[in-house]
């Protein structure tokens, strides 16, 4: 019964949200204010049958309910009661409607947190909402019903993907889709503004803080990715370039590119056009990786297996929702002048740049990315673009943007003068100089100096335009509103993530070779030992592996747990990685194959300040929600029917 109930509440969320992407548009075109409010209730309903849908198909994966193809093909009864629930999303027509959840949730708090808008703005924009839940509800019940029955019904389940049978990974889709989908706001009250011909410091500073807390669930999201391949696939790396790796990077790297053009309009009135352009595009590019993901049409250990159909819809949804923004914004752009220009020695001048290197570091992605399947697309030749192009082409456009980055907060907004920022560019520049000269020196290595040296550059200048904010005060410092503390933690996040992706390239190390137990394996100063290899059944798995002893001149300094596991319900083989966490440095280790001889194959790494890369994202995401919390962000704004163009020929 649970199952039926949760079907029909998916067909009545597919209704609500039909009315809810007409009725409110034509009471915006009429101005009248009851079908606009009716916008609000839909979209707060919308929200709540999507929810009770989504618990009723958790409590198919909880109860071991294998009447249902989805809970039968992704769970198992043996299975931890966390994978079970992580289950539940850790499949396609799952997540989907995880998706969906999150987009109407998103929907429903325009009407509950956005009474000081104007009413035609944010009906047209609840609209769009709903239109874009159709799109995907429509999806999931022609294509992808998740409580699709099975019979006869199988004795036990097939048990979930055992690679995805972790805690990081159990969390990593919930807030990578929290990203993805919280651009989704931005996306629709880009066409509202598009639709009403007016973007001004009300949209602006109302839609910041949810470009904020997309950007930060998206930063964690990845991270947890990151730290899932890390220790999980025990390949010894946090970064693949893998196609959809890079397809989540792009999002956010556009929704940077957001963060700091809104932060232009609703402080300077500038840059309207572009900051709705990068609106469609971020979410566009959210929409991309879902497809990517899905449709099988990049090979990648990320994606979805699923069949043809389910991509042909996918693309179709992708091409009509970018498509249909991009040709309204043609059409409507030309009415989002903006009023003051923008003068190139200045701290919006600096941000302009800004978003020029992060569009140019986004272009190079997207080219590495979906290159070979244009070549593929066009003559059938089969092409890898790699880790070399990236590092080669993205590598020295960061560089740049981490250089200006430094400068930018030291100038004032309008307009301000190289003259008076010469001072603390000079302690900033002898940073990186004494930096770079250190690690030339002592770490023979010319490019991670230069590297070190941009990090550096990066954390002092960041510090030195808090200082001159708070006039070098404590009781200045005591005074700064929250936004400022989020633009410090970001910017010394940024700092300390290319710090340690520097370490990380040039200084790790790694060793190889076959070891019975007993036997020893030297990287560097450290002895690694195989201790006694034993085997099990554990939960839903069997297992085989040991401690490896890691010691430094006779002394111990860690013992990693390695295992290899076989699950065989997927007839699947996994690798457990051991590890040893610590600011300083990061030893790993990770068994393989047997041999008959009583070896087996052990791969260790001495990896320095990795962990840093992770917590300097954890860093970047705290600073967004920290942000939230300035009080210009969280009070609503009063309604103001202000016109762009209107002001534009006032100003003329």
């Amino acid at each position: 019964m649970t199952v039926e109930i949760g079907h029909i509440a998916l067909i009545l969320a597919f209704c609500v949200a039909l009315f809810q992407s007409v009725i409110p548009l034509v009471g915006a075109q009429k101005n009248n204010a009851r079908l606009m409010e009716f916008g609000d209730r839909a979209a707060v309903g919308q929200f709540l049958l999507l929810a009770f849908a989504f618990i009723c198909l958790t409590i198919t994966f909880v109860v071991s309910d294998f009447s249902v193809k989805l809970a039968a093909n992704h769970s198992h009864s043996d299975k931890p009661l966390l994978y079970k629930i992580s289950g539940v999303w850790g499949n396609h027509e799952g997540s989907i409607l995880l998706w969906v959840v999150m987009m109407a949730g998103y929907g429903a708090f325009v009407p509950v947190l956005g009474k000081g808008l104007p009413k035609g703005l944010k009906a047209r924009a609840i609209a769009v909402q709903a239109m874009l839940g159709v799109g995907f509800l429509g999806f999931i019940l022609f294509t992808s019903n998740p409580f699709e029955r099975l019979n006869p019904v199988p004795l036990d389940g097939s048990g979930l993907n055992p690679i995805l049978q972790d805690p990081g990974l159990a969390f990593h889709p919930p807030f990578l889709y929290l990203g993805y989908v919280g651009f989704s706001l931005p996306f629709s009250f880009a066409i509202a503004a598009l639709l009403e011909g007016r973007v001004d410091a009300v949209w602006a500073k109302w839609l910041r803080p949810w470009v904020l807390i997309a950007w930060s669930f998206l930063t964690i999201g990845i991270a947890l990715g990151s730290f899932w391949a890390y220790y999980e696939l025990g390949w010894g790396g946090w970064w693949m370039w893998d196609p959809v790796e890079n397809v989540s990077f792009m999002p956010w790297l556009a929704g940077t590119a957001l963060l700091h053009s809104i932060m232009v309009l609703g402080t300077r009135h500038s840059m309207a056009s572009w900051t709705v352009l990068l609106a469609i595009t971020t979410f566009a590019l959210s929409l991309v990786g879902t497809f990517v993901v899905r449709s099988g049409v990049l090979v990648s250990v990320h994606a979805f297996a699923v069949d043809p159909e389910r991509g042909v819809y996918l693309l179709a949804l992708l091409g009509l929702a970018t498509g249909g923004a991009l040709t309204l914004y043609a059409m409507r752009s030309h009415s989002l002048r903006d009023i003051k220009p923008l003068n190139a020695t200045s701290r919006d001048g600096a941000l302009v740049l800004n978003n020029i290197l992060l569009i140019t570091a986004l272009a190079t992605v997207f080219l590495g990315t979906f290159y070979p399947l244009f070549i593929d697309a066009i003559n059938g030749s089969k092409i890898s673009v790699g880790a070399p192009y990236f590092n080669l082409t993205f590598a020295p456009i960061m560089c740049l943007l981490i250089l200006f980055m430094g400068i930018g907060p030291m100038f004032k907004w309008r307009q301000d003068s190289l003259k008076r920022v010469r001072g603390p560019i000079m302690i900033a520049l002898k940073a990186f100089g004494v930096v770079f000269l250190l690690t030339a020196l002592f770490g023979k290595s010319v490019l991670g100096g230069i590297a070190l040296g941009l990090a550096a550059w990066l954390a002092v200048g960041t510090l030195i335009a808090l200082g001159r904010k708070a006039n070098w005060s404590l009781k200045g410092l005591r005074a700064q509103p929250a936004a400022t503390w989020g633009f410090v933690g970001a910017h010394l996040g940024m700092a300390i993530f290319t710090a340690a992706v520097t370490s990380m390239s040039v200084w790790a190390d790694t060793e190889i070779g076959t070891l019975k137990p007993g036997e020893s394996l030297d990287l560097g100063a450290y002895t690694y030992t195989l201790q006694d290899v034993s085997g099990g059944k554990r939960f839903n798995y069997d297992y085989y592996g040991g401690d490896v002893l890691v010691a430094k001149g006779g002394r111990h300094i860690a013992t990693l747990a390695t295992e290899r596991r076989f699950f065989p319900v997927r007839n699947q083989l996994t690798t457990e990685a051991g590890l040893h966490l610590s600011f300083g440095q990061t030893l790993f280790a990770s068994i393989g194959e047997g041999d008959p001889e009583g070896g087996f194959v052990v791969q260790v790494y001495r990896h320095p300040f990795v962990v840093w890369i992770w917590l300097s994202a954890v860093l970047m995401a705290l600073s967004g929600f920290v942000s939230l919390a300035d009080r210009r962000l969280r009070l609503p704004t009063r309604a103001k029917e202000v016109n762009l163009t209107a002001k534009v020929g006032a100003a003329e």
